[in-house]
């Protein structure tokens, strides 16, 4: 078994945009406010491409399996928002979103103070996932989100 964590490219584009479609869609979350509807979903390897921002591509055995990436929260240049990070259902659990997000920690710390995730309070995997790595639930969304639709709010302090 090979496993490949790598940077998205661009024909990694539909595959990426189908995985995270059927991922929320298979938890009915298919919905408006969500990354399913972003206009950009099929097209992540452009909007990854500035300095501040990475997506990582998971491989095993040569088939996309799940990606993950960070970029900047809207207008607050210090804060990174942790960015659409899926692994298709058959391959969850086994510690694989764990390489995807030691990878987006590292590249974190050198661009952000804080980084945050929008994310559902069903989702509870993610959620454990994210708790684990020192997110701390907040109030409410921070200003500027795009994903009106999620009910659950994270936030973690990066090392200075």
């Amino acid at each position: 078994m090979t496993i490949i964590l790598r940077e998205i490219e661009e024909q990694d584009n539909q595959i990426i945009g189908e995985i995270v479609q059927s991922s929320l869609a298979s938890k009915g979350l298919a919905l408006k406010g969500t990354a399913y509807y972003d206009p950009y979903l099929f097209k992540l390897f452009d909007v990854y491409q500035r300095g501040n921002a990475k997506y990582w591509v998971l491989e095993k055995d040569g088939q996309v399996i799940g990606g993950g990436g960070v970029g900047p929260f809207n207008s607050h240049k210090d804060i990174g928002e942790l960015q659409k990070l899926y692994i298709i259902d058959s391959q969850q659990g086994h510690g694989y979103a764990h390489l995807i997000m030691k990878k987006i920690l590292e590249f974190a710390n050198l661009h952000y103070s804080q980084l945050y995730i929008e994310t559902f309070a069903s989702l509870d995997k993610a959620n454990n996932l994210y708790k684990k790595y020192g997110f701390k639930e907040i109030d409410q969304s921070l200003e500027g989100t795009e994903h009106s639709a999620c009910d659950t709010w994270l936030l973690k302090k990066l090392s200075e």
